[in-house]
């Protein structure tokens, strides 16, 4: 099956260490003991966190083009991040719709995890400049859709799950993953709450424990509705439009052949 871009040794390893370090910058208040002194910098951690997580993604989005992210899947890779920025807007402040889920669903099946990683962590860049959503949860968010996007990349059967059960299948990844993606920003910016709702903030001083459960209590009582409309958008553009978008996609694809190789013959005199 043809992919934008095939993830060789060493991006595969930049990969897994970006997404460890992203792992504790999602959830460091629950790994930081309460005798630990990061407790004391409960609204400074979000940023040095979101600081390094640009630099990360910076690092591992040059090793995914080092081993393959030719031309072609450039021009294809910035046509697809523009229509997801674009898409993102449509339904901002709307009760989680957000059509460019299920777009990112798609591109990452067809153009593979190393590609899906990459167009999640542009997508979300372009879209934070473009609704001048900028600041400490901007790249959280390019992290955390890059994860999204990737994936859907590495579902199972992309050669033999096709038609239907193909459309199925990633309509339940988008309805999962639109939870989780909430979920996660709901981690990074958790923290950020203080004092102003005493009992659903995060408490440097409680244990794992009381802080999960303020963290489910915060998810419940901000987000839930929010990510719920985010998921039934996701299943629902994906079941209807979904087939004739994966053919495109498929078709733009094969005639980019991504992975032929350029030759020169020499001109006979």
């Amino acid at each position: 099956m043809t992919r934008a871009v095939r993830l060789g040794p060493r991006s595969l390893l930049t990969l897994a260490l970006v997404s460890a370090v992203g792992v504790v910058a999602f959830g460091w208040p629950f790994l930081a003991p309460p005798t630990s002194r990061v407790g004391t910098h409960t609204q400074d951690a979000p940023w040095l966190f979101a600081g390094l997580l640009v630099l990360l993604v910076a690092v591992v989005a040059a090793a995914i083009a080092e081993s393959g992210l030719g031309p072609k899947a450039v021009a294809m890779l910035g046509v697809l991040a523009a229509t997801g920025a674009a898409l993102r807007p449509i339904g901002a402040g709307t009760a989680g719709i957000e059509p460019m889920f299920f777009l990112m669903v798609l591109s990452g099946r067809v153009l593979g995890p190393g590609f899906g990683f990459v167009l999640g962590n542009v997508t979300m860049f372009a879209s934070a400049l473009l609704t001048g959503g900028v600041g400490p949860w901007m790249p959280f968010q390019m992290l955390a859709m890059g994860w999204f996007t990737m994936g859907a990349g590495l579902l199972p059967g992309p050669e033999r799950t096709r038609g239907r059960a193909e459309v199925r299948l990633l309509a339940v990844y988008g309805f999962l993953a639109a939870f989780a993606y909430g979920t996660a920003m709901n981690m990074a910016g958790w923290p950020f709450m203080g004092a102003l709702a005493s009992n659903i903030a995060f408490d440097p001083h409680a244990g794992v424990p009381a802080n999960l459960a303020r963290f489910v209590t915060y998810c419940l009582a901000t987000s839930l509705g929010w990510d719920l409309g985010r998921a039934l958008v996701t299943v629902v553009l994906t079941l209807t439009l979904g087939p004739a978008l994966l053919r495109a996609l498929r078709r733009a694809t094969r005639r980019a052949a991504f992975e032929a190789q350029v030759t020169f013959e020499a001109s006979e005199r």
